[in-house]
């Protein structure tokens, strides 16, 4: 299992049009093969501010996924409609891989 990070700035008065499509992308993801389950966190500090944290299968999955035409387009939607920024993503590692070498 690989868990994924992806963090997005909205633009403050966009909140409300963000988590309603956030909302549609958990229904989609439910759908998606090799998908676990997804989260939606708000920063405390900054409420405009949000991580979603995402669990996979594997990460080959989860980058099958970020290559599919429907990733396109709901992050196409974001930077046209509702972001203040770029997103950033990140794959972290399994807690029991931490301190192996990498596979060759």
């Amino acid at each position: 299992m690989v868990t994924v990070g992806m963090y997005y700035d909205v633009i403050p008065e966009k909140s409300g049009m963000f988590t309603a499509k956030f909302q549609e992308v958990i229904a989609l993801l439910a759908t998606i093969p090799g998908h676990k389950v997804t989260y939606l966190y708000q920063r405390v500090d900054d409420p405009d501010s949000f991580a979603v944290l995402s669990e996979w299968d594997d990460r080959e999955a989860f980058l099958q996924f970020i290559g599919s035409e429907t990733f396109r387009s709901v992050t196409q939607w974001g930077k046209e409609q509702v972001l203040r920024g770029a997103p950033r993503h990140k794959i972290y590692p399994r807690s029991e891989d931490l301190g192996r070498p990498s596979p060759k």
